[in-house]
């Protein structure tokens, strides 16, 4: 079973990690297509961006049911094969139509965070399932950070490499899953096939059914879009403002997966031990206010990272919270829920980056009225700030576990 989590671990860093490869190998690759116009090449990887995303949306709940009908290994199998057959696709796309189809392979395959969130759940115990989350989180925040890195270094060899060595990487992980992953769900545990547990809207009435999920699942979707103020604004952000060049970028996106690291993998646990999943969350939603709005004021590279430590303990709400909600419903109803709960993901997917970038477009615009280059961070921390105030009447309303 430890080498199932290992495999659990090394399947949510390879899924990350490869979507965030494509992060600095797409735009070149979509501008090529589009014959050098780099107007066009805007339009059309704010297409890719979205369906991607939406395609997640779509696909989580689905994966999540089909988990609960016929078991976690064959589904998490499948999506790792997808994932490496995709990556295949990417790199031989001959035209911008069948790279966009690659895409949407793309976001289906994401959708096995799922999977993997419900797997955890059958094999641990409820008082450690936040610690485990966060192992979750770390491996999530690793591939999130070095993708880009990894993508860009090996595009500067051949732009279409980067997918090659994705591919290669799932295929080998789905090969490994073969042999050393067992089934999590028992079949006296598994529920009927009905499309409609499928249904992306439906399997969000789950949120509402159970009690004191509904609550939770706006603080989720809450702290969702502010978090992705991170990966959608920080290159862009400092970049621009203190000059950094790809050296520092490196240096910089290294001490965000550091920090994320030790919360994620050392902290949460103990963190929950001692206070329990409820003040994890609320102090971890607390750590995210004050990390986003030192980020948004801060007039200094310096300044910029002293905030990373502080923004890194916001790493302690999510698994907290996904251990609170797991707690809400039947081990039956598990894949369904973390398919919701990936459904909020893709949500918060299409609706983030828009936000914080039009932000920053027109308040670091000379033209504003008033310059506020941070806006993107500071509108990031007022949204947790909400999700905290949500959290609080949330957790008033969280009855006895299901």
């Amino acid at each position: 079973m430890r080498a199932a989590i290992g495999f659990i671990l090394v399947t949510v860093t390879l899924d990350v990690l490869s979507m965030s490869m494509v992060i600095p190998v797409l735009p070149p690759l979509i501008q090529r297509f589009e014959g050098g116009n780099a107007a066009a090449a805007a339009h059309a990887l704010g297409l890719f961006v979205t369906i991607a995303a939406l395609m997640q949306f779509i696909f989580s709940p689905v994966q999540g049911a089909l988990s609960d009908c016929f078991g976690r290994r064959p589904i998490i199998l499948l999506a790792n094969l997808g994932s490496g057959i995709d990556n295949l696709l990417l790199a031989t796309a001959p035209n911008l139509w069948f790279l966009l189809v690659a895409r949407m392979i793309s976001g289906i395959a994401a959708a096995s965070f799922a999977c993997a969130a419900a797997y955890v759940t059958d094999v641990t115990a409820p008082d450690r399932r936040a610690a485990r989350f966060g192992l979750i989180s770390v491996a999530f925040g690793f591939g999130l950070v070095t993708g880009p890195a990894i993508g860009a270094l090996l595009s500067g060899i051949n732009l279409r490499l980067p997918f090659l060595v994705s591919a290669g990487l799932c295929l080998t992980n789905f090969l490994f899953g073969l042999f050393v992953l067992p089934e999590s769900l028992p079949a006296q545990a598994r529920t009927r096939w009905h499309w409609r547990r499928a249904n992306p809207v439906a399997s969000l009435q789950l949120l509402r059914e159970r009690p004191g999920l509904s609550g939770l699942a706006w603080v989720s979707i809450l702290s969702l879009i502010a978090q992705n103020a991170l990966p959608t604004m920080t290159v862009l952000y400092v970049v621009n403002r203190y000059g950094y060049t790809t050296h520092q970028l490196a240096w910089l996106l290294g001490a965000l997966g550091l920090c994320a690291g030790l919360v994620g993998g050392v902290l949460t646990g103990q963190m929950v031990r001692m206070v329990g999943e409820r003040w994890s969350l609320l102090l971890g939603l607390a750590c995210g206010i004050a990390g986003f709005l030192c980020m948004g004021l801060a007039r200094t590279s310096n300044m910029f990272i002293w905030c990373i430590p502080l923004l890194a303990l916001n790493g302690l709400a999510p698994p907290a919270l996904n251990a609170l909600m797991t707690l809400r419903v039947q081990q039956s109803e598990q894949g369904r829920l973390q398919g919701a709960v990936s459904s909020l993901l893709g949500v918060s997917g299409v609706v983030a980056p828009a936000l914080y970038t039009e932000s920053y477009a027109w308040f670091a615009a000379p033209m504003a009225g008033l310059v506020v280059p941070g806006a993107p961070f500071i509108m990031a921390a007022a949204i947790m700030g909400l999700a905290l105030v949500v959290a609080r009447f949330a957790l008033r309303e969280v009855g006895p576990a299901s």
